[in-house]
């Protein structure tokens, strides 16, 4: 799955999925773009993306916000002159119940499901030069909970992130460029501490058929696969990667 002289550009690149995928963009070949609005964190996945010998950018960029955005693309394109992947990973989560979810809609659909609007069209001018691709990263909350743990918004989000990823698969057929979304169940990265839950991975091992969580280069491994050209045939796709949490 060589990446060899192609242009990747990872949102929320600094930790888990979105560190994982850049890293491994970067062993197959990739000059990598890493964005994260943390740029302490996407400095050293930079510096680990580096290690591979190919070009790295790190953009402290908050994705939700236009200009920021906008400057990511006008520098990505100054520096390499073109675009061949653009993976939306950015993402954030909080838990809601019936009575205090408008509380955190704005922030939650602007990050998860407004960035990856925001993003895919931005890049849509560039991709269609290159015939490159666009993977979105959902979730497995946007058609089921467990455990009840209420993701409103972020379930919401993430549904509109599957639905707007098969538009835009459609849309972008003509061109050759394919759009597909991973849907990951419980992953092995920060996100039950910075949501300061009670809740812990092993709570999520018992919900899955597989009786395990996931390891963010597995997700990373997947994403990688839909960007490349073994999977030039794919493309609407929305792959479920969630250890058969979806069966129990």
């Amino acid at each position: 799955m060589s990446f060899e002289n192609k242009v990747v550009m990872v949102t929320g690149a600094g930790s888990g999925i979105g560190a994982a995928t850049a890293i491994i963009f970067a062993k197959e070949g990739a000059n990598v773009v890493v964005l994260d609005y943390n740029e302490e964190t996407a400095k050293q996945i930079g510096e680990k993306c580096k290690e591979f010998g190919k070009k790295v950018l790190v953009l402290k960029t908050d994705v939700s916000k236009d200009e920021e955005a906008k400057k990511a693309f006008e520098k990505t394109i100054s520096e390499f002159g073109q675009l061949d992947v653009l993976v939306n990973n950015a993402g954030i989560g909080r838990t809601e119940t019936l009575f205090n979810y408008m509380e955190t809609c704005d922030l939650i659909l602007n990050v998860n499901l407004r960035s990856v609007m925001l993003m895919t069209s931005l890049a849509i001018p560039h991709l269609i030069k290159t015939k490159g691709s666009i993977v979105n990263v959902s979730s497995i909350f946007s058609t089921l909970n467990r455990r009840g743990l209420v993701y409103y918004n972020y379930a919401v989000a993430k549904a509109g992130v599957n639905c707007f990823t098969r538009l835009t698969a459609k849309d972008l057929a003509p061109y050759g460029v394919r759009v597909n979304a991973v849907r990951p169940g419980p992953v092995y990265t920060n996100i039950l501490a910075s949501q300061g839950l009670d809740t812990t991975f092993d709570d999520f091992v018992d919900t899955t058929a597989l009786k395990r969580c996931s390891q963010p280069e597995e997700i990373g491994d997947l994403i990688v696969y839909l960007a490349s050209e073994k999977a030039k045939s794919v493309t609407g796709s929305i792959v479920d990667i969630d250890a058969g949490m979806s069966l129990v």
